[in-house]
């Protein structure tokens, strides 16, 4: 393949990957929409450099005809969970959508590879419709967690620092750290509950907080800046410490205020 060729052999790529993200960003907005818990934290992506690509091509003998066809990597997508459990929320998420086709999985989370990485990996065949056809590329899922992530990002950099060939010691140390960030996961697990209804109450608080905000702002273009200003001291003691009901409160005195005066 020319060099010249290379920005037009990746623009299916570029294009499955932003696809994929609006999509599976989507699930956690259907379930934030539902006032129900995501699995999905956030989703990132992206594509191979030329140069990865010929690195990995060279690396596996992989002649440049071929890379569209033996790897697997060139579009990735990195899906990232808060807790262990919700990475299996996801993995059966995504085998239950009809727009993609699963072609094999690794379980990297349940077999810790030797160096102590943990992820789960699908690789997937996903249909493109470029402007010239439809086109089927290859792309790879990784699902972890926040912390697992953190240490792969870590792994990654030592790597492309010593080339593969990270001295012994720092090998140990990094697998220790990945243990302990497991550990870290596997107690976050324990407590999932109250987490999930402290980041609840968060939430609830924040949409209150941001209609009481809107609301003042509607009272002061009715020009009561006093009963405004009245409130906003109201609200600014409540922020920190504040109840939900004292918030509904406040918001419930703000809205009295706005059908008062703007009947003026």
């Amino acid at each position: 393949m020319a060099s010249t060729n290379w920005k037009s052999f990746l623009m299916p790529y570029e294009q499955a990957v932003e696809e994929l993200k609006v999509k599976l960003k989507s699930i956690r907005k259907e379930y934030r929409r539902n006032n129900e818990y995501s699995p999905v934290e956030f989703v990132t992506g992206r594509v191979k450099e030329v140069s990865s690509i010929l690195e990995k091509a060279n690396k596996f003998e992989i002649p440049i005809s071929r890379v569209g066809y033996e790897l697997e990597d060139i579009a990735g997508i990195r899906i990232m969970c808060q807790f262990v459990d919700d990475i299996d929320t996801v993995v059966g998420i995504l085998r239950g959508r009809k727009d993609m086709q699963i072609l094999y999985e690794k379980d990297y989370v349940r077999s810790v590879k030797q160096s102590g990485y943990r992820s789960y990996h699908m690789i997937i065949k996903y249909p493109v419709n470029m402007a010239s056809g439809p086109v089927e590329i290859l792309a790879e899922f990784q699902i972890r967690t926040l912390a697992m992530n953190f240490w792969a990002t870590i792994e990654h950099s030592l790597n492309y620092k010593y080339k593969q060939q990270i001295p012994f010691e720092l090998k140990e140390k990094l697998k220790s750290a990945a243990d302990a960030a497991f550990k870290l996961d596997e107690e976050m697990l324990e407590i999932k509950d109250e987490i999930k209804d402290a980041q609840k109450l968060f939430e609830v608080k924040s949409d209150i907080i941001s209609t009481i905000m809107s609301q003042i702002l509607t009272l002061k273009s009715l020009g009561r800046v006093g009963e405004a200003n009245r409130h906003e001291r109201s609200l600014n003691k409540l922020i920190e410490e504040g109840e939900v009901w004292q918030l509904n409160n406040l918001l419930f005195a703000i809205n009295k205020d706005i059908d008062k005066f703007g009947e003026n």
